[in-house]
C-alpha cells in the first residue's frame, strides 16, 4: 500500500479466508473502580483458579505461555510471555515479462525468481486481568527479508540495510483494557501497530494467498503509530477510535507531514448465529509529503509538494462483511474507498473470495478483483530496493506506473498443511500455497510486463493481459 495514494476504492467484493484475522484487541471486560494498571502490574498474578472464579466470565484467565513452563503454584504475570517465529519464501513465475517484475505488486514484484520473503519473530502477552477489571498485554515484532523493503517505518531503523533484504520492527504496543465506560469497558493499543483496515495483512498467515489483492497493496496503511482505542458498547458492538502520524511515520523529520490522522469505525459481531461480522472503518488525514521537490542527476524526482500538503485529505473508508456459510465454506466482502486529494486522483475496487476447507489440512481460495485507478496515479511501480523508502523520505525515486485503468484480477490456490511433514515438526507447522493469477486491463489500456523509461514513466506498449505462476512456503512455531 501507498499512502500516497490519490484513490477512490470503491468496491464490492464476496472474500472469504481462512486464518485470516483483522489486527484488533483482544476483547477484555469489566471491573469496578479504577486503579492505575502500573500499580497492578508489579503484584504477582494469583492462581488460575482465583481468576476464574472471581473475574467477570468475559475476563480472560491468567494462563501459562510458551516460554516458561510453570512449576505449579501461583503463575506471576510473566509466566504468560508467548513467543512467536514464521519463515516465509517463494517464488513466481511470470513467462513473457519484459521488465522482470510484476506489475502492480509492492511484495512480489520479482518475477521468475526465488525470494525470501520474511522472518518474523515476536514476544508477545496477551491482555491478562490484574485487577479491579484491568488488563494489560503487549507486542513486539521485528522482520526481516524482502517485504521490509516496502514495509518500513521512518524513524524505527529504516535504511539500517539496505539492498534486496532489510530489517523492519512490525509491532511495538502496549495493549490495555479498562472498565471504563460501557459494560464490556474499553481497550487501548497504544505504539506501533499493523494498520487497522484491509483483508489481506502483511504476515504471511494473515492472508490467504502469496500474492496480494490491488486494494491491500495500494490502499490501506501497512503500518501506523499512535492510539487506538476500541470502545466496546456491547457484547455484539465495538467502536473503534484511534490517533496517529500517518502510514509509516513517526514524529518529528521521521514523517510524511506533521499533521494528525486517525482512524474511526465500527464493528458488528456475532450477526446470523455468530456467522457473520461486518467491519465498516475510516483512516482520515492529509497524506501528501510537506517537503520541497527534489530533483536527481538522472531526472527523478521526490514526492515533495510543499506545505500544500498539510491542508489536501486523503479519504480512506472500507466495509467488509465474512460469512461463514457451512461449516467448511466461507465468504468476505470488501469495500474500500480512497481518496487524496494531494495527487488528485480516484479509485474504485471490486473484490471476492471464497475459501473451502476441503480437508482439515487443505483450503482451496479463490479471489476476484476489479480495480479502477481513475488517473494512474495510485498503482506505481517502485524499482530498486530502496526506492519506497526514498519516496517516504522525499528523496528522489525511481518507477514507473501506467495510464487511467480499470484492472481485473482472478486467482486460484490452495492452502495445504502435508501430515507427512507435520506430523515430524512438533509444535511447528508448514504451509504450501501454490497459486494461479490472471491480472487484466479491461479498458484497453497495456500497463504489464513493460517497464519506462524516466523521460516517460507511463507504460504504454506493455499486455493487457499479466499471467504468472506463485507459489510460497511458511514455516511457523
Amino acid at each position: 500500500m501507498r499512502y500516497y495514494t490519490l484513490s477512490f476504492c470503491f468496491g464490492c467484493c464476496l472474500i472469504g479466508m481462512v486464518g485470516v484475522q483483522s489486527p484488533a484487541l483482544a476483547e477484555v471486560q469489566t471491573g469496578d473502580t479504577p486503579t492505575p494498571p502500573a500499580e497492578l502490574l508489579q503484584k504477582a498474578a494469583p492462581d488460575k483458579a482465583d481468576y476464574e472464579q472471581s473475574q467477570d466470565p468475559d475476563l480472560p484467565a491468567l494462563e501459562a505461555g510458551n516460554l516458561f513452563h510453570s512449576k505449579g503454584g501461583k503463575l506471576s504475570y510473566w509466566d504468560g510471555l508467548v513467543g512467536h517465529a514464521m519463515i516465509e519464501g517463494g517464488a513466481n513465475g511470470n513467462p513473457v515479462t519484459h521488465s522482470g517484475r510484476n506489475f502492480g505488486q509492492y511484495f512480489t514484484d520479482k518475477s521468475n525468481t526465488g525470494t525470501l520473503n520474511q522472518i518474523t519473530a515476536s514476544i508477545s502477552h496477551p491482555v491478562t486481568p490484574i485487577g479491579k477489571g484491568y488488563g494489560i498485554g503487549f507486542v513486539v515484532e521485528m522482520l526481516y527479508g524482502s517485504d521490509a523493503r516496502v514495509d518500513p517505518t521512518l524513524g524505527m531503523g529504516d535504511g539500517t540495510l539496505k539492498g534486496g533484504y532489510q530489517w523492519a520492527p512490525t509491532q511495538a504496543h502496549i495493549d490495555v483494557h479498562t472498565p471504563w465506560l460501557f459494560k464490556h469497558g474499553i481497550d487501548f493499543q497504544i505504539g506501533q501497530m499493523y494498520g487497522l483496515m484491509g483483508v489481506e495483512g502483511i504476515p504471511a498467515l494473515a492472508r490467504p494467498f502469496y500474492s496480494y489483492n490491488y486494494s491491500s497493496d495500494y490502499i490501506v496503511p501497512f503500518e501506523t503509530v499512535g492510539i487506538v482505542a476500541t470502545m466496546h458498547v456491547s457484547r455484539d458492538i465495538d467502536f473503534l477510535l484511534g490517533i496517529d502520524s500517518g502510514n509509516a511515520s513517526t514524529f518529528g523529520n521521521a514523517t510524511v507531514n506533521k499533521q494528525p490522522k486517525g482512524y474511526a469505525g465500527l464493528v458488528f459481531k456475532n450477526l446470523m448465529d455468530n456467522k457473520m461480522t461486518i467491519r465498516a472503518i475510516s483512516h482520515l488525514g492529509p497524506a501528501g509529503n510537506s517537503g520541497t521537490a527534489v530533483t536527481s542527476a538522472d531526472g527523478w524526482t521526490s514526492a515533495g509538494i510543499g506545505s500544500a500538503a498539510n491542508k489536501l485529505m486523503q479519504y480512506n473508508v472500507e466495509v467488509s462483511m465474512s460469512y461463514r456459510f457451512t461449516d467448511k465454506v466461507t465468504f468476505t466482502e470488501d469495500i474500500i474507498v480512497d481518496r487524496d486529494e494531494s495527487i488528485r486522483d480516484t479509485a474504485y475496487g471490486f473484490t471476492s473470495y471464497v475459501a473451502w476447507d476441503l480437508r482439515k489440512n487443505l483450503t482451496l481460495n479463490f479471489r476476484g478483483e476489479i480495480f479502477r485507478d481513475n488517473t494512474g496515479g495510485v498503482i506505481t511501480q517502485f524499482i530498486g530496493s530502496d526506492s519506497y523508502r526514498s519516496y517516504l523520505r522525499n528523496r528522489p525515486y525511481a518507477y514507473y506506473s501506467a495510464p487511467a485503468t480499470t484492472y481485473g484480477e482472478l486467482t486460484a490456490g490452495v492452502s495445504w498443511k502435508p501430515p507427512v511433514i507435520n506430523d515430524h515438526l512438533g509444535k511447528g507447522t508448514f504451509t504450501l500455497r501454490p497459486e494461479l493469477r490472471l491480472d487484466r486491463s479491461l479498458n484497453g489500456t497495456h500497463p504489464f510486463n513493460r517497464s519506462a523509461s524516466v523521460m516517460n514513466p507511463v507504460v504504454t506498449n506493455g499486455t493487457r493481459n499479466m499471467f504468472w505462476v506463485s507459489c510460497d512456503a511458511i514455516l511457523s512455531f
